[in-house]
């Protein structure tokens, strides 16, 4: 069982969609946390974000962005950042990977939703990797 933790700037799109697909994908093979890199992290998901994801019966209403520590990070068995540029961490011997995807905020719900596909067919993608080992 791995654990990956999916990081962007504010905790309030990219990386909490990333962690919904992967949670309901993975279907309890795998665990992931997410979090945001910036000092101040948004009080709530994007509301576009909610609205592409309900299209899927995942609720994200209620979820609220955290900051990432060390702890979070150190637990992590792979770090997926997303946009967060010199403020991602990096700890040594972890796995990273970056995914270079658009910031939601703001953006059409079609939009959204084109990320949201995007983010889908990576989140199947590493779950493959995952599973196949090195």
């Amino acid at each position: 069982m791995s654990h990956v933790l999916f990081v962007c700037l504010h905790n309030a799109g990219r990386s909490q969609i990333s962690r919904a697909l992967f949670e309901r994908a993975a279907d309890g093979r795998h665990t992931a946390d997410s979090a945001g890199s910036v000092a101040d992290p948004s009080g709530h998901v994007h509301p576009e974000v909610v609205e592409v994801m309900r299209e899927l019966d995942i609720d994200l209403s209620d979820r609220r962005p955290q900051l990432l520590d060390f702890d979070l990070a150190q637990r992590a068995d792979l770090v997926v950042t997303m946009g967060c540029g010199d403020t991602c961490p990096f700890i040594p011997g972890k796995r990273y990977l970056d995914w270079d995807l658009p910031d939601p905020k703001g953006q059409s719900v079609e939009a959204v939703r084109e990320l949201r596909d995007d983010i889908e067919q990576r989140v199947a993608h590493l779950l493959d990797e995952l599973e196949s080992g090195p």
